[in-house]
This record gives C-alpha cells, sequence and structure tokens, in this order.
C-alpha cells in the first residue's frame, strides 16, 4: 500500500537542457521548502566566538539555516554529473552554486 510519499526524480543538468533543468530544480528546491536559502543565503558567524556568544533562539535559527542548506546542496548535487560537479564543487554554501 502506498504512503502517500513519492521520491522526486531528479533531472541531471546536461550542456543543453540549463532552463528546462533550472525550472524544474527550483520547483523541487521550492517544494523542500529550501529555495529561500539558496536564493539568499544566510549569515554565518564570523568566528566560533561569535557563534558561541549567539542567544539560543539565534543558534536554533542559524541550526535550521544550515540544515536548509544541506539539503539544497543535498538536491543540487544529485542533479550533476561528474563534470557539472568538479565545477561547482568548491562552493560552501547552496547560493555560492
Amino acid at each position: 500500500m502506498a504512503n502517500g510519499t513519492s521520491q522526486a526524480v531528479i533531472p541531471k543538468l546536461t550542456k543543453d537542457n540549463y532552463d528546462n533543468w533550472s525550472i524544474q530544480m527550483r520547483a523541487l528546491l521550492g517544494a523542500q521548502d529550501v529555495m529561500d536559502v539558496v536564493e539568499d543565503g544566510y549569515a554565518e558567524p564570523a568566528s566560533k566566538e561569535a557563534e558561541i556568544a549567539l542567544k539560543d533562539e539565534e543558534k536554533t535559527t542559524l541550526r535550521v539555516e544550515r540544515k536548509k542548506d544541506f539539503k539544497a546542496r543535498s538536491i543540487i548535487y544529485q542533479g550533476l554529473d561528474e563534470a557539472m560537479f568538479e565545477i561547482i564543487a568548491s562552493a560552501k554554501t547552496s547560493k555560492e552554486i
């Protein structure tokens, strides 16, 4: 019996399909509620000391934003072949990709 969930098929980016790929990826990232972190990024503390000094609410927000960024990068990575991945491998956030 189906449980009501399905796995999204993530399209692979090629040299010829960027327009269609980007539309599909935007829809997928939006459906996963991570498009905001891809478009806007998030603020990392300047240092470990600055992170330690954050208030509990700020730490929670940072943890949520980091998790969203990891999720977004994971989705994007799945849509790339090895050659395309090599191009973006040094990006530290989904916004940088």
